[in-house]
């Protein structure tokens, strides 16, 4: 059974499968894994018949800890211990600052065909939904000290309350600490010490607890939120899941104050990004939109389902990586389009379902597959129709679902090209001049361009394989090593000295043009040498 359905298979009933986001910026890439895999329990437990809701919180009430880089200091400063839903938006279309995040972050669940049901705990709080669990932490709030201490170690004063007010003041909510309760109202101080991050305005006084004047603390939020919520299954990322961590206080606290057990939960692990690539020149990071903006939405979700969630993903959109990915996917596809014809000896395995959960729909959408890489070679060929050179290069015609699909990863490779890609994983050829670096072409590699020259000119099956087999027989009749010869063709097209494979390369272009530059590249050096 895939990972989903098992876990689906362990419950009876109706079930409210839960996760939440602080939108404190631009949401990172390694977020979706949670996402994804609580869509996917969700999926997996309609699949099963059990009646079952899907809920997505925005935790809208937690403090600005940090100005992003990629926003101006100056202007959000101010803001800084301040709940996010109370800082002002960072652009156009949102009315506050969690909201503008948010939204982006919604763009790429509904690209993902994730549709849960969204709720902010703004709303929650100043609809008076926290109201009765306020007053429930604040008059036992000895019971969240113990969960702190038995748990964690964390040692909290005899004074200490679980709420964090908005100071009547300066508006910060960072910078509160509650001493006294006396069932209405609660005493606070705003302490110029209370973060690192910014200073409280020293105000104190009694205040209202109830009705959006303020917050309980994360862990315990996590709690009442269940509550409130119904939550039944809420997985945690490793960082909230190791022992004596976030989730294990949340689940002391629920056990203690409502003696009920915490909803299921397993740990999972995130997208990690590997080495610079997800930060070019021209503003890439590594943001679930960014990588909403690469891969179709089959391909992510196929990324963060093939692999347990219990497993970490490592992705840096190189070519290597990225091509691969694309690879796979199709592999898988070709595999279930032999288990759907009826084929014996197909066998997908634990794939078919991880390609189940990773459609954007109900059914696995097939297709012609087309290989992403040589996409890639193909859309840096000057002057080619690539949709002509495609059909011509694929055995069967090709329906309109095909096209779709081909659609979808031509604008994936353009945005691959023009975001991520290497200067030396980058083709500029020259076909309208010959590249000046002719002039590095030694003696060998001119024999061995004219050689070539005439053993192309009797091939008639114009195809990346037939070309290679050519270019490395040429070098076994002049006994030269391919070391010695290859460059030469590099050189002659792409003016430089490594490449593409480069029976793929000769593929992308007319046979006359190829074998003329092969001779002219010959002439120009022979001439120099």
């Amino acid at each position: 059974m895939f990972w989903a359905d098992k876990i689906a298979s362990k419950f009876k009933g109706e079930q409210v499968v839960n996760d939440s986001k602080t939108p404190s910026g631009r949401v990172h890439v390694g977020s979706l894994r949670g996402v994804v895999v609580h869509d996917t329990i969700y999926r997996a437990l309609k699949r099963a018949g059990t009646p079952v809701r899907f809920t997505y919180g925005i935790d809208d009430f937690d403090a600005l800890d940090t100005v992003p880089k990629y926003l101006d200091r100056g202007k959000f400063a101010h803001y800084l211990g301040a709940p996010l839903c109370n800082v002002p938006s960072p652009g156009e279309g949102a009315t506050d600052y969690a909201k503008f995040y948010s939204q982006e972050f919604f763009e790429v669940f509904d690209y993902l065909g994730v549709k849960p049901e969204i709720y902010y705990l703004r709303d929650y709080y100043r609809q008076g939904k926290f109201n009765e669990h306020i007053d429930l932490f604040l008059k036992n709030a000895q019971i969240v000290r113990e969960a702190y201490r038995e748990v964690s170690g964390g040692e909290r004063a005899d004074n200490w309350y679980p709420f964090q007010p908005i100071c009547e003041k300066c508006g910060k909510i960072a910078t509160t600490e509650v001493t006294d309760y006396n069932g209405k109202e609660v005493f606070y101080t705003c302490k110029p010490e209370a973060t690192d991050y910014t200073s409280g305005c020293g105000h104190s006084g009694w205040m209202s607890p109830f009705d959006g004047n303020g917050k309980l603390p994360w862990k315990v939020e996590w709690v009442a939120k269940w509550q409130i919520v119904g939550v039944t299954v809420e997985f945690a990322g490793k960082d909230h899941s190791q022992k004596g961590g976030s989730r294990d206080v949340a689940n002391a606290i629920c056990r203690k104050a409502y003696q009920k057990q915490p909803p299921f939960h397993a740990p999972y692990e995130f997208i990690l990004v590997n080495g610079t690539k997800m930060s070019s020149s021209k503003g890439v990071g590594s943001s679930a939109k960014d990588i909403a903006d690469l891969l179709p939405p089959e391909l992510l979700r196929f990324l963060m389902l093939r692999t347990p969630p219990r497993t970490a993903i490592n992705f840096a959109p190189n070519y290597e990586t990225t091509t691969r990915l694309f690879r796979d996917y199709d592999t898988a596809i070709a595999k279930y389009r032999q288990l759907v014809a009826g084929d014996p000896d197909a066998k997908l395995g634990k794939d078919l379902m991880a390609l189940f959960y990773s459609q954007i729909g109900d059914e696995i959408a097939t297709y012609e597959p087309f290989d992403f890489s040589t996409l890639i070679s193909l859309l840096q060929v000057p002057h080619l129709d690539v949709k002509a050179e495609i059909a011509k290069r694929t055995e069967v015609e090709l329906i309109e679902a095909d096209w779709q699909t081909i659609d979808a990863r031509i604008a994936a490779a353009r945005h691959w090209l023009d975001n991520y890609a290497d200067t030396e994983e980058k083709l500029v050829l020259y076909v309208d001049e010959m590249p000046e670096q002719v002039s590095n072409i030694d003696a060998t590699g001119v024999r061995y361009l004219e050689a070539l020259a005439e053993n192309l000119g009797a091939i008639e099956a114009w195809e990346g394989e037939t070309l290679q087999t050519a270019i490395f027989t040429t070098t076994k009749e002049l006994e030269i090593p391919p070391k010695s010869a290859f460059p030469a063709i590099y050189y002659a097209f792409l003016g430089k000295e490594r490449g593409p494979k480069a029976g793929n390369l000769l593929s992308y272009l007319e046979k006359d043009f190829t074998i003329a530059r092969l001779r002219e590249a010959a002439a120009a050096s022979s001439s120099v040498v």
